[in-house]
Formats: structure tokens, C-alpha cells, sequence
């Protein structure tokens, strides 16, 4: 057992909630009167179905990478955020969002993809604060082992997401060599990762707009699966630090790629 402002401790040693977008809503959501939690909860979205499963398996601190709601709002509907509070405060549950915190925290898990393609050189795209003498902010670039063809690092890439499918816009090089990556809605950086010399960047969320003027490849390769895998990667983190069982509860993407054909899974253009 321990106590909840243990848990908090340890996850802001990882996300300080000083790195926080001044806009954000990381911390505390729900407080609950209990003193003292033996088992936590992990996952990407506070979702009443997630919340439902942690609760039901003893979670009693939840830490979740998305804030239950973004302004405060009256539960004056029942709806899916009445859902998740009932829950919370029924079973005298912690919720707590570690959002941009962790997003922009250099000793988070945002650059999970970075190492994962084994980048070299990395540095931050949009800098924010300097947090024990490293740099924090938002999004990462740096180089691969060595050139590659643009076919053979989308097929890599697909093993590093377990995915093959993903939209695409900007000019398609022939070959690769220094990648830019930025979890969640990452588009908005596709300036800095041109002028920082990045081949192509990998994000998500990528509107209309962005992509008809964009002068960089950018590879839309969804929200949800790069910060699901940020979230996981967050709780084994979260595990090995705390004495109470973390449990990481996964979710569902929301977007799913459908065709009229036998064929349902594509690189884009």
C-alpha cells in the first residue's frame, strides 16, 4: 500500500506538471478521500469502458495520458463524462492526466518511436524549457543508422507500429535519412522538422489544409498509435518504480481504415 500523493510523485518525476502547455489540464481530475492505494491503473483515454474495467479490477489510482475534460464542466447530462464520474466517485477512485506533461518531459516517453528506429543525434523540434539540464518540448528529430530507401523504411516503420496502413501527404523522397517524430496532433511542427533538415515526419491527425501546402512528407500514422504505445511504455515505467501493482489497460482506436474490397490495408499515396 502506499499513498496517493506517492503516486503523484512518481508520475511527475517523470511528467512535471511545470512542463505542462499553459492551455493543458494535467494533474489531479478526480480527487477521492482514500489514503492510501494498493493497486494503479494506466491507459490513453479516461473512457467509461476503461475506467469501468480498471475499477472493477481494484484500481484505485487511474493515471491517464488525455484530461477527463479539458474546461470544467457541470455533469449536468448523462452522458459518457457523467458515466466516468459516477465511477470515480462511487468506488472513492484518483484520476489523474499526465498529458502534456509527459508529452513534452525529456525523461518521459514521447520519443518511443525515435528509439525504436534507432535514431542517432536526437533533438527536440520545438523546444519549451530547460528541465535538468536537458531540453523539453515537443516532438523529436534525428538520423537513422544510414540512408534508406522510402520503401524499405515504411516497411520498417510498419513492424516498429504494427500497422500498414496510414495516410500521407507532401512530396515523396526517394530516400531517407533523418526523421522527425511527434506523438498525438503533430502536424503544426512540419515547418520545424523541415527546417531542422528531416526527410519526412510521423504524427498524427494531419488536417486537410496542412496537407495541401505542406513542403515535407508527412505520414499521418494516427493519434491513437503512437500514444497508446507512449501510455504502455508509461506504466512499465510507472512499475518499476512504485511498490503497488500498475496495470495498463489498453484501448481502441477510435478511426479504423475500411474498404469495399478484399483488400482493407494500404500504404498512402
Amino acid at each position: 500500500m502506499m499513498q496517493p500523493i506517492e503516486i503523484i510523485q512518481a508520475v511527475e518525476k517523470i511528467a512535471p506538471p511545470r512542463l505542462a502547455a499553459p492551455w493543458d489540464r494535467s494533474g489531479v481530475q478526480v480527487a477521492a478521500f482514500r489514503s492510501e492505494v494498493g493497486r494503479a491503473a494506466v491507459m490513453l483515454d479516461p473512457t467509461p469502458a476503461g475506467i469501468a474495467r480498471a475499477v472493477q479490477d481494484g484500481a484505485e489510482f487511474i493515471v491517464a495520458h488525455h484530461p477527463l475534460s479539458m474546461q470544467p464542466v457541470f455533469p449536468d447530462k448523462a452522458d459518457a463524462y457523467l458515466t466516468v464520474l459516477r465511477l470515480l466517485l462511487s468506488h472513492d477512485v484518483w484520476l489523474y492526466s499526465a498529458h502534456t506533461s509527459l508529452d513534452t518531459s525529456p525523461h518521459g516517453t514521447a520519443d518511443w518511436l525515435a528509439e525504436d528506429l534507432d535514431l542517432a543525434r536526437v533533438e527536440v523540434l520545438e523546444p519549451t524549457a530547460e528541465e535538468e539540464g536537458a531540453t523539453a518540448g515537443f516532438g523529436v528529430v534525428g538520423d537513422l543508422p544510414g540512408p534508406c530507401a522510402y520503401e524499405e523504411f515504411c516497411r520498417r516503420l510498419a513492424g516498429a507500429l504494427g500497422r500498414s496502413a496510414w495516410q500521407s501527404c507532401g512530396p515523396r523522397p526517394a530516400w531517407v535519412s533523418r526523421i522527425a517524430c511527434c506523438p498525438g496532433s503533430g502536424s503544426g511542427l512540419a515547418g520545424l522538422a523541415l527546417a531542422a533538415g528531416a526527410d519526412l515526419l510521423i504524427t498524427g491527425d494531419v488536417k486537410y489544409h496542412v496537407a495541401l501546402e505542406t513542403g515535407i512528407r508527412i505520414l499521418d500514422v494516427g493519434h491513437f498509435c503512437l500514444e497508446e504505445e507512449m501510455m504502455r511504455r508509461f506504466a512499465a515505467r510507472l512499475e518499476s518504480v512504485l511498490p503497488v501493482p500498475v496495470t495498463f489497460y489498453p484501448g481502441s482506436d477510435p478511426l479504423a481504415f475500411e474498404s469495399a474490397g478484399p483488400d482493407e490495408h494500404y500504404l498512402g499515396g
